[in-house]
């Protein structure tokens, strides 16, 4: 069964789940829909202007209940084009977040993402992921898992299991790069399964007491990859005044990172399928690219000054370096915040996007990018306590080795009356672990690193009853230390009017432009316009 025959049976399955939805829900919308449109697209340096037409059927939910937190929007869309082809005619775009409480302490949680992302750092990096253009892959992943929280008298006990899949398929029209291509994504399984005890300060003691533990494990279909992770570490929390409270840890960590060599041909280039995959050799010994076993520490600071207000910095010492992360959360009101997160961790493709999707919101709302590119970038929450969360960081392009992920992201939301106004924004940078290669087989990519700067601003505005207005813009750099590369400035902007006609049926305009430019004159702008109908029932 292909990738996107799964999506679709997620898809249905959720929409079966949704319709079970008892009727006194607090909050329930479930919005099958139909659409039809027409684009037209200027290249704007190659010359080209093209137009094609847009069938496509979806589905829209939000359900909000005391046991059930739903999101869902999901749209399968086939472009058809007239004079010339048209990239990606069949596209896939959805995210989904769901949180169900089976029993009291039991919740099951699951999420999903169907979306395009750039394949190669390398080669071009289009802000519009549909139509005619290259080095796009199609992704998926998801994942599902129980967790459990009770207390026993003053002591709280949680547990959790998770397993996620991603796959992503080959780039549209190739990556654009000249020369060797890097090896090409292919897919992953994880499992990862977490448990911790413990009490709260001026309970069984004067300060609180946390023991913790981990095991990651993960499969990768390229070169037979392996992720093994395990730790175990423990945690006290000591109040110094109101709100405030001074934290320290200290643990011991396991980590192993190995793979197979390629499969050689007689002149010793890797083997490489009609995706540009390599081959694995199954005659090939495993290969370490990383094995860390030994103690961390970690000391920092909570200040919580109020329910709305949470602040938490921590300095340490992991994966053989001195590691910074913290968070900060704050709620301006009940539909507007603030949420800010620093992170370090070893990660992949796979587990990174995994966990991006883990930390989203149950309920958001998405730029609504009306020329295909909804997901790739920042979701915004709804509530202020949820401000939302950015996949840039994970989805800036498919990289197959593992790296040491380091980075910041940040979010905020702004509700009042009719308008609403969502920022994102981060710095993310990878340091890539993989086996040192002899030159014939591969581009060297152990001890490279490449990283991002992003931003993301959207607006909208209800103009009355059926009208609404909306407004995205975007702004990213991108570079790496791999040979032939150089940096890459993308940008992009649309801006869309609704109009709603006898409450089922939308009528849409829109207008946007995407460009990206290269310090190598590698560069493209495109300006396109749509307008469709949208049947809601």
């Amino acid at each position: 069964m292909t990738p996107r025959s799964n999506y679709l049976l997620l898809a249905a399955g959720a929409v079966a789940a949704l319709a079970a939805v008892p009727a006194h829900a607090q909050r329930t919308r479930i919005t099958p829909y139909i659409e039809a449109g027409q684009v037209l697209t200027a290249d704007l340096q190659g010359g080209d202007v093209l137009t094609y037409s847009t069938i496509g059927a979806g589905i829209d939910a939000t359900v909000q209940t005391r046991r059930v937190e739903v999101t869902l929007a999901y749209k399968y869309e086939r472009r058809i084009s007239y004079d010339k082809k048209v990239g990606d005619d069949d596209i896939h775009s959805g995210l989904a977040s769901a949180r169900v409480r089976v029993a009291p302490g039991v919740t099951m949680e699951a999420g999903g993402i169907a979306t395009r992302v750039r394949s190669d750092i390398r080669g071009d990096a289009p802000g519009n992921l549909a139509g005619n253009v290259r080095n796009i892959g199609q992704v998926y992943s998801a994942y599902a898992g129980p967790s459990v929280s009770t207390n026993v008298g003053p002591i709280k006990v949680n547990g959790a299991y998770r397993f996620g899949y991603t796959k992503v398929e080959s780039p549209n029209g190739g990556t654009g790069v000249a020369g060797q291509p890097l090896d090409v994504y292919d897919d992953s399984k994880v499992h990862v399964a977490t448990a911790s005890i413990g009490t709260k300060s001026g309970t069984l003691l004067p300060v609180g007491v946390t023991v913790s533990g981990s095991y990651t494990r993960e499969d990768a279909g390229q070169l037979d990859q392996r992720f093994e992770g395990k730790y175990a570490r423990g945690d006290v929390v000591l109040p110094v005044g109101r709100g405030v409270a001074i934290e320290g840890g200290v643990g011991y960590e396991n980590i192993a990172i190995s793979q197979r060599d390629p499969l050689l041909d007689g002149t010793g280039a890797p083997v490489l399928d009609a995706n540009g995959r390599q081959q694995t050799n199954p005659a090939s010994p495993r290969r370490l690219a990383y094995d860390f076993d030994g103690l961390f520490w970690d000391a920092g600071v909570i200040w919580r000054p109020s329910r709305r207000t949470f602040l938490e910095a921590r300095v340490g010492k992991r994966y053989g370096s001195m590691s910074y992360t913290g968070s900060l959360s704050y709620q301006i009101g009940p539909g507007s915040g603030i949420q800010i997160g620093v992170y370090d961790s070893i990660d992949s493709f796979g587990r990174q996007l995994n966990g991006s999707l883990a930390s989203l919101p149950t309920s958001f709302v998405t730029s609504n990018d009306p020329f295909g590119d909804q997901y790739s970038g920042c979701v915004f929450g709804t509530s202020g306590s949820a401000a939302g969360s950015c996949m840039n960081n994970a989805l800036y392009s498919v990289p197959t080795a593992n790296y040491r992920s380091r980075g910041v992201t940040g979010t905020m939301v702004m509700s009042r009356g009719p308008n609403r106004i969502g920022f994102g924004g981060g710095y993310a940078r990878r340091s890539f672990i993989a086996p040192n290669v002899p030159a014939s087989t591969g581009i060297q990519v152990n001890g490279t690193s490449d990283e991002l700067f992003y931003g993301q601003l959207f607006a909208s505005r209800e103009l009355g009853r059926n009208t609404s207005l909306s407004g995205n813009a975007f702004l990213s750099y991108s570079d790496t230390d791999l040979a032939g590369s150089d940096g890459t400035l993308g940008w992009g902007a649309n801006s869309m009017l609704t109009r709603t006609f006898f409450g089922h049926l939308d009528a849409t305009a829109a207008v946007g432009i995407y460009g990206f430019e290269g310090e190598a004159n590698n560069s493209d702008t495109q300006v396109q316009a749509l307008i469709g109908l949208r049947y809601g029932f």
